[in-house]
């Protein structure tokens, strides 16, 4: 994975399984237990995904099998009735889905999740069809960039293009997903420009400018490949 911003096909785990609309409450339980996941997208067709069914839409059915329910209460939890009464997939499943496109950039995928408060969330293609699924966990996995690939990006698109130069006077070095720039800008108005650019890396933890002198620095940076200067840093091209 090389380059900013990565997309949900760069992280999303391929191999999905998922049930048909007629799948049996038990089948739905089943096939959750044996892949060890938390909830399963309901297909229809050749792949569409048309719903999503989790442990949470099973539980109603236990939490009612030996109590009847407040006329306030099923008033206020009418649809974990229904779901308690449910015996097929179709029933069960929250509907539409909350998916995300396969070519949706990894902060759009987390702001979904954010505000729809899912753990996952079905990947699609442009024609709606599933083509994988990804995870909380799948979004923290840019963070594991080892800090020389994050040195390496961080030199060729944002200091050759800010600050040009043979070598470069900003030197920047990456210590566990932090970026610290250091050196003699120039124009002191891109000092914050470069922060912001250097934080929209994906596995950046922080950017920062590092007040120490420049004598007290390691030594510059090696940008590999001539300098782009076609858009702004980390555009793709």
């Amino acid at each position: 994975m090389h380059g900013s911003p990565h997309v949900v096909s760069d992280v999303m785990t391929r191999s999905v399984v998922a049930v048909g609309r007629d799948a049996s409450f038990k089948e739905v339980v089943t096939t959750l237990e044996e892949w060890k996941v938390s909830a399963l997208p309901v297909l229809e067709g050749e792949g569409r995904v048309v719903g999503v069914v989790s442990e949470a839409d099973l539980l109603p059915k236990e939490e009612y099998r030996d109590s009847d329910p407040s006329r306030y209460e099923q008033m206020r939890r009418l649809p974990d009735l229904g779901k308690a009464g449910a015996t097929t997939a179709d029933e069960l499943m929250s509907a539409p889905a909350v998916c995300v496109h396969a070519d949706a950039t990894l902060a759009q995928a987390a702001r979904a999740m954010a505000r729809r408060h899912v753990k996952r969330l079905p990947v699609i293609d442009g024609e709606g069809m599933l083509c994988g699924i990804v995870s909380r966990g799948d979004l923290l996995r840019v963070f594991l960039r080892p800090d020389g690939e994050i040195v390496e990006e961080v030199g060729r698109e944002i200091v050759a293009y800010l600050f040009p130069g043979e070598p470069p006077p900003v030197r920047v070095r990456v210590e566990e997903g932090v970026v610290h720039f250091s050196g003699p800008p120039g124009d002191p108005s891109l000092v914050p420009v470069a922060s912001r650019f250097a934080r929209a890396v994906e596995g950046v933890v922080d950017a920062v400018w590092d007040p120490r002198t420049d004598d007290d620095q390691p030594g510059p940076i090696t940008v590999r490949g001539s300098p782009r200067r076609l858009g702004p840093p980390g555009s793709r091209r």
